[in-house]
């Protein structure tokens, strides 16, 4: 039975026969890149010509190394396609031609390509705010499809602008940030088959460096030595490289620079004036570099630079000292001159000194050039940072100029120097002349000359009146010549001093007098008073004469009396006249009791020593150089008729209500020195004299302390060095030691030359002194209120009569000198009198006297 597959192919066979039919098998094949495939072309009919042509419409030609064409037999043709690409994807035609007749048959070739990455370079680097291209080359057939992740998640362009997956796949992230940062994952799909792959990029965002200057502006002092940190702090990613440049120079540790290790920190040596200027400090990484400026400025202590000493003759019109300095702040230049300041401008009312200045250079103009401004002149240059002193001289040329006391008062066989001073540049010969001759003669042996430094001494003994009279002191030098008359004059004893009046008291008086009205020429050596009892002989004392003496108080009076007193003036060369004799009679002792309704009444007869309390010392006050220190002196006026036995002393400030602790005087004291005092203030004195009756009224006084001083005097002249000080404090310490082991020795029985006295030589030390001895001593101690301590020097004093028996003691204001024939109670009396000082130490006080705590 005939099938339907032989009908069609007995239809097929007629229909051949008529014309050409072309079939290729397979008619469609997918070929993965670099496989190889061929394909068969069938024709059914008589062909002549079997071509194949390419999908780009060309011949394919035997020679093609990829796709080669071969023809098999008379109906069948083979297109191979080796190590396929996907350019060889496409539809490739089989052409069968016979004749007139044509037939043709296609394949169509389909080129599967597994995903490869061609391009995908990790890590990929941008910088900070740049728009990044995160490249990722895919290829693949079918075309896959490119999807972003960072961090997991897939990055999607409509949620977030700043991303955009462009056309070729790579990713674009529009000005990237630090924090975008990180892995990003490149996806490649294809969706006809399903493949995936997948690269890992690591994205680095670098950060351009950011620079800061510690300090923007630092200031040096040049030519110290020191050393000057510039320092600078850099940020960014990676970590900058930092270098400093100086006028374009880039600077490298030496011997004048020196960086640490990261360059942050860069150190000038040795500062001077020339490294000032801008710093710049460099940040450099991958993102690029940043710099910052540091200004270095650079002063100068002011220093003179320039100095011109001049050389002048008196009388010139005028002369210039110049004076240059230099420093940076520019300084400021002044002139000094012994203790008088120039600065600019003119100096002097007569116009003759004149200070001009310009920049850095000053200039001292003197005009009518005068001998006196012959010296050294000190240039002064200061600015902010420091000053400095420079001595510019000027040397003066003038003629001798003779200077001294014109008249010289002698006697004679007393010796007198006639001083001729002389100043003069160059130096002067001096020669001195008596009646036109040249003296001293080879006749005269009563004249001596005496030459030291400028000054030409003549000195005269004058044996006669012929020696009184002119001497001609004559100075010459390359200058000139000059000349001056000297007198010497005969002296003359003074003339009498006068009694003004005479205060009386029980048992002392006080003159005051006026100097004599003429000195003789010589100064007064001493006072002579003499006073008597009507009808009695004069008794004397020799007062010293010092500066403002107008009162001396005589003592040992009886009261009662009647006196007269007299006074005398002694020179060198002799006494005076006496003043006028003048009378005072003395006052009655003073009868101090009190009245009881059960005493019997009081007889008083003559024969009784009527006694009472002294009166009130007067005061007078000095105040010492320190200025819180005081010297206050107490003149002893009536003693009640028995002798005094100590004074006492308070005082305090106004403003408070507490007396410092009361000091006891002995007796013969006559002043006691308060020191420690505050400064500027005013305080009040009471002394109370004090006898076997009673205490007197207080003698009071107020003064105020000076002004604390806000700067020392500086010292003059060359003064001591360091050394020499110390050294003179050292053996004043040891002097001092030595006073004061022996006063120990001597009074207590105690210290080094006691132990040496008792263990080696055996002896005992002096005996103590008597109870009556040590009464009259001021006792001290410290006490918690931490008042001045109070010092008190005074000689021994005799032991008082305790009946108050027996002469009063004097009390003058100047030692006492007797004459030859003195009584005994005169002389004991001269042995009583001794100086006592007080002086007050800060933090502690005097012992104070229980009994005797007020005044």
């Amino acid at each position: 039975m005939l099938q339907i597959r032989d009908i069609l192919w007995g239809f097929l066979y007629i229909a051949c026969a008529a014309a050409i039919q072309v079939q290729v098998t397979p008619t469609h094949r997918e070929i993965s890149v670099g496989e190889s495939k061929f394909f068969l072309c069938e024709v059914v009919g008589d062909a002549k010509d079997i071509d194949w042509f390419a999908p780009n419409g060309e011949k394919i030609l035997p020679n093609n190394p990829n796709v080669q064409v071969n023809r098999n037999d008379e109906t069948t043709s083979t297109l191979t396609i080796y190590h396929a690409d996907v350019d060889d994807a496409g539809i490739y035609k089989c052409v069968a031609r016979s004749g007139d007749k044509e037939a043709q048959a296609t394949v169509q070739v389909k080129i599967f390509q597994k995903i490869t990455f061609k391009n995908v370079p990790s890590p990929q680097e941008f910088n900070e705010g740049d728009d990044a291209d995160i490249i990722c080359d895919v290829v693949g057939s079918p075309v896959p499809f490119i999807l972003w992740k960072h961090k997991g998640v897939r990055i999607q362009s409509n949620k977030d602008v700043r991303y955009n997956v462009m056309d070729n796949g790579h990713l674009l992230i529009r000005g990237i940030k630090k924090t975008d940062e990180g892995a990003y994952n490149c996806e490649a799909r294809v969706m006809e088959t399903g493949e995936i792959n997948f690269k890992m990029i690591n994205v680095v965002v670098n950060v351009l460096p950011t620079i800061r200057a510690r300090q923007s502006e630092v200031n040096a002092t040049a030519d110290m030595g020191v050393s000057i940190l510039l320092a600078c702090d850099a940020d960014g990613f990676p970590e900058p490289a930092v270098t400093w440049a100086y006028n374009n120079v880039i600077l490298e540790s030496g011997d004048k620079y020196s960086l640490n290790d990261d360059g942050s920190e860069l150190v000038i040596k040795d500062v001077i004036k020339v490294d000032e200027g801008d710093y710049t400090c460099i940040a450099r990484n991958k993102a690029g570099e940043m710099s910052q400026e540091v200004s270095l400025n650079v002063f100068v202590q002011a220093k003179i630079t320039y100095m011109n000493n001049q050389t002048a003759t008196e009388f010139d019109d005028e002369v210039t000292l110049t004076c240059e300095a230099s420093g940076d702040p520019t300084p400021s230049i002044s002139w000094s001159f012994q203790n008088r300041m120039f600065s600019e401008g003119e100096q002097s009312h007569d116009r003759n000194i004149v200070v001009r200045s310009h920049a850095r250079v000053s200039s001292l103009l003197l005009k009518n050039v005068d001998f006196t401004y012959a010296g050294q002149y000190l240039c002064t240059a200061s600015n902010s940072i420091g000053q400095d002193n420079q001595p510019v001289y000027l040397e003066v040329r003038y003629a001798p100029k003779i200077l001294g006391v014109v008249a010289v008062y002698t006697w004679e066989g007393n010796p007198a120097n006639i001083s001729c001073e002389v100043e003069a540049h160059p130096g002067a010969s001096v020669t001195w002349f008596r009646d036109g001759l040249q003296v001293p003669s080879v006749n005269t042996t009563n004249v001596k000359i005496y030459s030291k430094q400028s000054n030409s001494y003549l000195e005269v003994s004058p044996e006669s009146q012929s020696d009184f009279g002119s001497y001609n002191c004559t100075a010459t030098n390359a200058m000139g010549t000059e000349s001056k008359e000297f007198l010497l004059i005969q002296a003359e004893v003074p003339s009498s001093p006068e009694i003004q009046q005479v205060e009386p008291f029980s048992s002392s008086a006080v003159v005051e007098f006026d100097e004599p009205d003429s000195f003789g020429g010589v100064p007064i050596i001493k006072y002579l008073v003499e006073w008597r009892l009507d009808g009695h002989g004069w008794t004397g004392k020799e007062y010293d004469a010092t500066e403002d003496l107008t009162r001396i108080t005589i003592v040992g009076l009886t009261p009662d009396t009647i006196y007269e007193v007299k006074m005398s003036a002694v020179n060198g060369k002799g006494e005076s006249e006496s003043s006028a004799a003048v009378k005072f009679k003395t006052g009655p002792i003073r009868l101090s009791f009190t009245p009881s309704s059960e005493a019997p009444p009081l007889i008083v007869t003559t024969s009784m020593a009527l006694k009472g309390e002294p009166s009130a010392p007067k005061l007078e006050a000095m105040v010492q150089n320190q200025g819180n220190a005081l010297k206050v002196n107490w003149i002893k006026q009536d003693d009640g008729g028995s002798p005094i036995k100590h004074y006492l002393v308070r005082y305090k400030a106004k403003h408070v209500s507490d007396w410092k602790p009361e000091i006891r005087m002995p007796h013969s004291s006559e002043y006691v020195v308060l020191g420690g005092l505050d400064w500027n203030t005013e305080y009040e004195v009471r002394v109370v004299a004090v006898n076997q009756k009673g205490k007197s009224e207080p003698g009071i006084l107020s003064f105020r302390t000076a002004t604390e001083p806000t700067t020392m005097p500086g010292a003059s002249g060359s003064g001591l060095s360091t050394g020499a000080i110390v050294g003179i404090l050292i053996v004043v310490f040891f002097a001092l030691l030595v006073a004061v082991d022996v006063t120990c020795y001597f009074l207590n029985k105690c210290g080094l030359l006691m132990c040496i006295a008792v263990n080696f030589c055996g002896k005992a030390g002096p005996g103590a002194k008597s109870k009556d001895m040590e009464e009259g001593k001021a006792n001290f101690t410290k006490d918690e209120s931490k008042e001045p301590i109070v010092e008190v020097r005074t000689e021994e004093e005799p032991t008082q009569n305790q009946e108050g028996v027996g002469p009063a003691e004097p009390n003058e204001t100047t030692p006492l000198t007797e004459p030859e024939k003195k009584t005994k109670d005169d002389v004991k009396t001269e042995a009583n009198n001794t100086a006592v000082e007080v002086k007050t130490v800060p933090n502690e006080a005097p012992q104070t006297n229980g009994n005797e705590s007020k005044a």
